[in-house]
């Protein structure tokens, strides 16, 4: 098991994640190659999970959002901690961002699987959000690695409740529209949201 001795000596927290104060592919695949060999399943959300669903960066990020299971929750924190993460704002074991001196940030979703599959995330505020199944269904690749990642459609679903969207996410969303044919709501389309 060469590869877990390569990762126990790899340190998050002081050379490739500390010199960029942003989420960049290396460093993501990095903790993603950290979560695999822990055995915590992850999916990427967000930016990320857009640009590993086209195959390639499209822009930079500045933190990843992931999925996991709440189970898995208290075993990644325990990893990250080792390597410099604290809780910056949220509760866990649910909804909390995790940071590192750096300012590098990875904002945590985690998630109850119902029978049929489904995520349930609760929320900050204390609500419910239902990710469907399928949503789970996503592959993308980050640098040639195979990662799991949100479905385009749940991709759009996400950004389509609960916040603003900005530039960066019409960006995206046209992305997506592009590439796979997604359909886009009026208030995710630039044109529709100028007027």
């Amino acid at each position: 098991m060469p590869s877990v001795i390569i990762l126990s000596e790899i340190s998050l927290g002081e050379n490739l994640i500390e010199t960029k104060p942003e989420m960049t592919s290396s460093a993501l695949v990095e903790l993603l190659q950290l979560f695999e060999s822990a055995a915590i399943p992850v999916w990427l959300d967000g930016g990320w999970g857009v640009d590993a669903l086209l195959e390639k960066q499209s822009r930079t990020h500045r933190d990843v959002d992931i999925i996991l299971p709440v189970g898995d929750v208290p075993k990644l924190q325990e990893l990250l901690s080792k390597r410099g993460f604290v809780v910056r704002e949220g509760e866990p074991p649910h909804s909390f961002v995790l940071t590192n001196s750096a300012g590098l940030e990875i904002d945590i979703h985690a998630v109850n699987f119902d029978n049929d599959g489904n995520g349930v995330y609760r929320m900050q505020n204390g609500e419910d959000w239902m990710f469907p199944a399928e949503g789970f269904s996503g592959r993308g690749l980050v640098d040639e690695m195979s990662v799991r990642c949100l479905s385009p459609t749940t991709q759009v679903l996400c950004h389509a409740h609960g916040y603003v969207p900005i530039e960066k996410d019409f960006r995206d969303m046209e992305l997506l529209e592009e590439r796979f044919g997604v359909t886009l709501p009026p208030h995710l389309r630039r044109s529709m949201s100028e007027s």
